[in-house]
């Protein structure tokens, strides 16, 4: 299986191929991103898929953020274009948790957790929130991750 970073190298010939103007200058900039957070800092780095994954996010958010600003301008034209890639983005990212999958994942991490010993409480919230949100990473709210697993210590 590939990485995501290989199926977005790989996809700039397919939209070169396709004449996908919108979806290749996308691609582009987000590799053009992953390459400069990879070589920021004082020793360069390789992004895994779950930090490939969060950026992904976040340049998605941020074109959704730029298409409201132009939206409320009046420039529907320019909004259309950043919600456009915004979808390009989105399609790599993978799909949102339902509330019974991460209750299943909490589930899932509450027992292991306590089949090694440990003795959880309100106070070891923070041993499971760890694992849960790893496993979730980004595809369901954090805030609500953390409701769930507090109805799960709760006494």
């Amino acid at each position: 299986m590939s990485t995501l970073k290989e199926r977005l190298h790989e996809d700039v010939v397919v939209h070169m191929k396709s004449g996908n103007r919108v979806a290749l200058a996308t691609v582009r900039n987000v590799l053009g991103e992953i390459a400069t957070r990879e070589k920021s800092g004082k020793a360069p780095v390789e992004l895994d898929d779950a930090q490939t994954t969060a950026l992904l996010q976040k340049e998605a958010a941020k074109r959704r953020d730029t298409a409201r600003i132009y939206a409320e301008a009046g420039q529907a034209e320019r909004a259309a274009a950043e919600i456009a890639e915004a979808e390009v983005i989105e399609a790599y990212l993978p799909g949102p948790l339902t509330e019974a999958e991460v209750e299943a994942i909490v589930d899932e991490t509450v027992a292991e957790l306590q089949a090694g010993g440990a003795e959880l409480s309100m106070r070891r919230m923070g041993a499971v929130m760890k694992p849960v949100t790893a496993k979730v990473a980004g595809r369901f709210d954090g805030k609500a991750v953390s409701d769930i697993v507090r109805r799960r210590l709760a006494p």
